[in-house]
């Protein structure tokens, strides 16, 4: 598959997450954003209100990154940050249920996330696959969590936070999200993903949409034009 810069550029959030953001950054990095021609912004939803977005989807975190917040917490945030704007929440499920077995804990926290947050928005679902890839349930684990993700009323699942020491995302994990909900619910790919040749790996696998922090570096590894 031939790709080019803007075509894959279209395909980032274009992400700030770090704990020690500051104001300024986030002004930067919506400029960034802009002048990259990246379809949307990743912020925490302390960051929101965001201004001077123009065409930029406003993307935002619930329960991260550790997704043990409460369910109730979660939608809460997830809501208020609909509220100031935001057109899409990616939240995180709670990992230990995942790697227990517990899929109806996972489906019951995604469905309360929806529940908060309305129809209007986006819902992403974060199911940390490199922690549920080395877990004991394995590969079983990521699959049943994207269908409790599609079931509890998500568009999206997504690979990682990219701040779990287990790593980010992997090609057999976008693989494995691709097989089980592919062409009804989006793949994010996010975390770890820092050069062309990556971003493009995902894609091939599945990957609908990626996450990137160092945007400019993965960007410049495509062509301009096919």
């Amino acid at each position: 598959m031939e790709l080019t810069r803007d075509a894959v550029a279209r395909l980032v959030d274009h992400t700030l997450l770090k704990p020690e953001a500051t104001d300024a950054d986030v002004r930067e990095l919506v400029t960034e954003a802009t002048e990259l021609g990246v379809l949307a912004v990743c912020v925490s939803p302390s960051m929101l209100p965001l201004r001077n977005t123009g065409d930029l989807v406003v993307a935002v975190v619930a329960g991260f990154p550790s997704g043990k917040h409460h369910s109730l917490i979660k939608g809460s945030e997830a809501r208020l940050a609909v509220q100031q704007g935001a057109a899409e929440v990616d939240m995180v499920i709670d990992v230990g249920a995942a790697v227990a077995g517990d899929f109806n804990a996972v489906l019951a926290d995604v469905i309360t996330v929806r529940e908060a947050m309305g129809d209007t928005a986006v819902l992403k679902v974060i199911i940390e696959s490199a922690a549920l890839l080395a877990s004991p349930q394995g590969e079983t684990a990521v699959v049943e969590c994207c269908r409790a993700a599609e079931r509890g009323g998500a568009n999206f699942v997504k690979t990682s936070t990219g701040f779990h020491p287990a790593g980010g995302a992997s090609v057999r994990a976008v693989e494995l999200m691709a097989e089980t909900v592919g062409g009804r619910l989006g793949v994010k790919a996010s975390g770890g993903i820092r050069d062309a040749d990556t971003a493009h790996a995902m894609i091939e696998a599945g990957a609908t949409r990626l996450g990137l922090s160092g945007t400019r570096a993965v960007l410049d590894g495509f062509p301009v034009s096919s």
